[in-house]
Parts: structure tokens; sequence; C-alpha cells
């Protein structure tokens, strides 16, 4: 069966489980009871595939480990060594595909909402005093299986459950196969759909992969490993884990999230994506104000981030003692938090970082403190490398335009043998983008070609007509910091001259015919004996 295949049958498996739940519950409700048991799925093969491997020597199995006469000891000795390894343990007995077959034996639905309640809770208990407890803490905390949109009886509610289990026992997520990565295809295949149906709530957390790729290529050019990469608004992950796609290696990822449901999908989308959880540290609280202490003091290599569009913010004027903002001397305002996020990652960026994020297009004119921002990065600090306009209507839930700021603290460094005309560190890129895109239904879709477009005139830093222009920093001050895009690339399409005396001759011709037509009408009206309509 061929990869495209496996995907149809997927995301048809996903839907019908999204159908048996839909009646009851809105989007995001039954997002997060399916994600919540394909993660269950995914740890429970996980553990049996690493258990196998550790029981082989000795010709056992992890199925039939708990009735052998040693399995205390045994279980005990895996328990050990899975903490280590996996991060969490699970007994053969609590494994999902065990409690998919109580759940379905013998051709009717048996009670097993309560075990399941129990296997859940063991899971995030068996990593207590471990290094991981943090990472595995609370993350089903939003799989309630008392909740009444599951069915008004316990047992409404478990045949509903147990209908889940038995859609998703049939998905084989080939985890062996290292090339594979079904299950997060499937993540994101659900991600990506409830987000399309559940508004602006389901775009706060979830970036379209068109717009993931584009960043994670620009943080990544001319770089084949990076030492970290972070998202101060890291929602449900997909930014930082587009970044690993990118390059052979990633040594570390670093996130921050506010909302705690989606926080519990961040960390099991890096878990799921086969992030060791030595290897990501994400963190539950508002970055403006609560910054994680364990990411505050680190600079990141690489830098991306979808933050929320004009969100509101305290703007205390404490914050002017805060190092992310004091040194511009102007906080961005409260009912605009787009430059506050822009402030944080300049401070956690490495020197030899790059950041990329997705703003709203009013960063790029709007006036008082933020023009004054945007004036210290450019003039003061010269960090600003480039400035990408994309369509409207790419994210979820909002039909404005946005644009890409692209970022480095070291700008002297040539990314290609183009540059020749402007040095890079005296100049900034502009790229307008906005009209190449498809359109796919009611949304705006940009293709691979459109991606490529925008990657290669970033990385080649050239002037295309009509599409990009490198300008120099004395003609961004002229302007007055002003990074709006039609000053710098000229989009305006000439209309062909107009022959008047072709026009003229037509008109004539034209006059003709209407006469002979009104004689034609005048002849009828006569034979019918009425009154012409002229």
């Amino acid at each position: 069966m061929s990869e495209e295949q496996k995907q149809q049958i997927l995301k048809q498996t996903l839907w019908n489980i999204a159908n048996d739940l839909r009646g009851n519950m809105d989007a995001d409700d039954f997002r997060d009871y399916i994600l919540g048991f394909i993660f269950y799925k995914y740890l429970s093969r996980k553990m049996k595939l690493y258990a196998n491997e550790i029981l082989e020597p000795d010709g056992l199995s992890y199925d039939t480990v708990e009735s052998h006469e040693q399995a205390e000891a045994l279980l005990e000795a895996i328990r050990f060594e899975a903490l280590d390894k996996l991060g969490y343990f699970l007994k053969p007995s609590e494994l999902f595909s065990e409690l998919a077959k109580r759940g379905n034996s013998g051709g009717k639905n048996n009670f097993i909402l309560g075990d399941l309640a129990n296997v859940l809770t063991s899971i995030e208990q068996s990593t207590m005093g471990s290094e991981s407890e943090d990472d595995f803490g609370n993350l089903f905390e939003d799989l309630d299986l008392t909740s009444s949109k599951l069915g008004k009886t316990e047992d409404a509610k478990n045949e509903l459950i147990v209908k889940v289990l038995t859609h998703l026992e049939t998905i084989d997520f080939d985890l062996e196969n290292s090339d594979s990565d079904i299950l997060g295809d499937a993540y994101e295949y659900l991600i990506g759909q409830f987000a399309s149906g559940a508004g602006k709530k389901a775009g706060e957390f979830y970036t379209p992969q068109q717009v993931s790729k584009i960043l994670a290529q620009l943080v990544t050019t001319n770089k084949t490993k990076l030492k970290s990469v972070y998202d101060p608004t890291c929602g449900s992950g997909s930014l930082l884990l587009r970044v690993a796609k990118e390059v052979k290696e990633v040594g570390e990822f670093f996130g921050q999230e506010s909302n705690p449901t989606t926080y519990n999908l961040c960390r099991m989308n890096m878990i799921m994506h086969d992030v060791h959880y030595k290897r990501f540290d994400i963190y539950n609280e508002d970055t403006l104000v609560n910054p994680s202490p364990n990411h505050i003091d680190k600079r990141f290599e690489a830098i991306v981030a979808n933050p929320p569009f004009s969100a509101n913010w305290s703007a205390s004027p404490l914050f002017m003692s805060d190092d992310r903002f004091s040194a511009y001397g102007k906080l961005a305002p409260k009912s605009k938090a787009d430059f506050a996020f822009v402030q944080h990652m300049v401070h956690q960026l490495d020197d030899n970082g790059t950041m990329a994020c997705v703003l709203p297009h009013g960063v790029l004119f709007r006036g008082a403190a933020e023009g004054h921002i945007r004036k210290f990065l450019i003039e003061d600090k010269n960090y600003l490398d480039a400035v990408i306009g994309l369509p409207a209507n790419i994210f979820y839930g909002t039909s404005i335009p946005t644009c890409i700021l692209v970022l480095k603290k070291n700008r002297n460094v040539s990314l290609s043998a183009v540059e020749t005309s402007v040095k890079r560190n005296e100049s900034i890129l502009f790229i307008d983008a906005s009209q190449h895109f498809e359109k796919v239904k009611t949304q705006n879709v940009l293709q691979d070609a459109h991606i490529n477009a925008i990657v290669e005139t970033y990385r080649n830093r050239e002037t295309k007509d009509k599409y990009s222009y490198v300008a120099t920093l004395d003609e961004v001050k002229e302007n007055d910091y002003n990074l709006n895009i039609p000053r710098y690339v000229d989009t305006f399409e000439e209309e062909e001259p107009i022959d008047l005396t072709t026009v003229t001759k037509d008109l004539k011709a034209l006059e003709q015919d209407i006469a002979k037509t009104d004689a034609t009408i005048a002849d009828f009206c006569k034979q019918l004996n009425i009154e012409t309509p002229f």
C-alpha cells in the first residue's frame, strides 16, 4: 500500500471518529478527545516496542510478561529503564490495545471507563519523582471521561469511548519505520481540520503548514544543524517541529504557551514526533508577563513565531526596567502587543541567530511608540534583514493581510554570491508576495511554487521587477522608517494605451447599428398598430 493510500485511509478513519463525537460537542472538544486518545495509543505502542526490545534476549514478549513467575521483578526492571529512555511507564494490561480489546470483546461493549481513567492517571503518576515529571504532568487533564458531553449515562459514555478506541485500534502508526510519521501526520491533519472549522480560537494556536515552511526555511538558511530553536508563542508546536524538518539535527527545542490546553497539545506533539523529553522545554505562562525562568537567560540560534495579532497586554511602566524593553525607551501600546513580542524575541536571539515572525501589516507603518521601536531596530541596531508581504486570508479565523519580519543581529555575513550591488548590512530586502497565491474554497493558499519563490528571493537577496527590492538604509530613512511595502516594491501595472481613432470609429459603427435596430422595432410596432417605445 502506497503512502498516499495510507494517508487517505488514515484521514477517513479519523473523520469517522469525529463524526461519532461531533453530535455531542463542538470542534475544540472532540479534537481534544481524539488527540488525547491518539497520544495514549502512541505511548502504548512505544512502550510495547521498547519493552520487547529489552525482553528479546530472554525470549520473552511484553504481552505475556505479567503471567511470568518473575513478573514483579521483570516489570520493575522495565519500569526503571523506560522512565529514563521514554520518560513514562505502562504495564502490559494498561496498553491501549488491551483496553480496546476488553471494551469490544465478544462483539459487545464492555464497561472500561473506570479502567481507562485509572490508566491515564497511572501514566502521569509513573513519572512522579523522575526527570520527566514536568513534561508529562497533567497531559490528560482535558480528557474528561466524566463529561456529560460524552453521554447522559455512564453506559452511553462508555459506548462512545469504546467506539473511538475501536476506530483508532485499526490504524497502524508504523512506529518501527523511522521514515514514517503517520501519527504526526494524523495529529497535524486533525489540528488543521478543526482549526479551519473552529474560527478565530483555533487560529490562535495553529499556523498553516505553508506559513510554517516559509518561516522554517528562512531561519535555517545555510545551516544543516541548529543548537536550539525557540518559539515564544508556540501553540501546538508545529512551527518548532517544522524547523526540525529543514535541518539534519536540532539540539534542543524551547517554547512557551499561555493556554493550558494548547500547552498540553504542544508537549504531546513533541513526544509524538519522537523528540526526547530531555530535548524539549515547554513552559505554560504568558510570555510577555512571565517569561520562563529557564529560557530568559538563554540565547537561541533560531526563533520562529506567529504571535496573536495585535493582542492586548498591560504595557505597565514597570516593564521599562525589564532588559527586554528598557533599551528602546518606549513600550508597545496596550492594545497592540506586536512589537512587545518582537522585542522579547530580539532579546532571546543569539548573535549568530535568525528570527522570523508573522505579524499584521500595521507594524510596518503605525506611528507613535511603534514607529519609535521600528526606528530603533533599524537605525540604532540594524537588525532588520527582510520584510515579506503575504496574501490576505491565509490564516484561519482572520482575513487580514500579514507580513513576515526577518531579523539578524549579525548581518555582515553574506548568504549568496548574488549580493553584489548593496552590502547586506546596509540594506533591507522587501518582498511583495501578496498577490501570489491560489484560492482554495474560501481560503487563500500558498503553493510550493509560491513558497519557493519567497525563500529563493530571500536567499539570493535580489531585486525582481514587481516582486522584490533591495532598499538601502538611506532609502528607508528617507521614508521615515515606514516599511509599507508599496513604498519600495512597485507593483503598478500600466494599462495599454487607448487608440482614440479606433474608439471613435467603433462608436460611429455602434450608432449605425442602433439606428438600424430602432428602424426594425418601429416597423414591427407599425405592423402591430402600437406606439414605438422611443
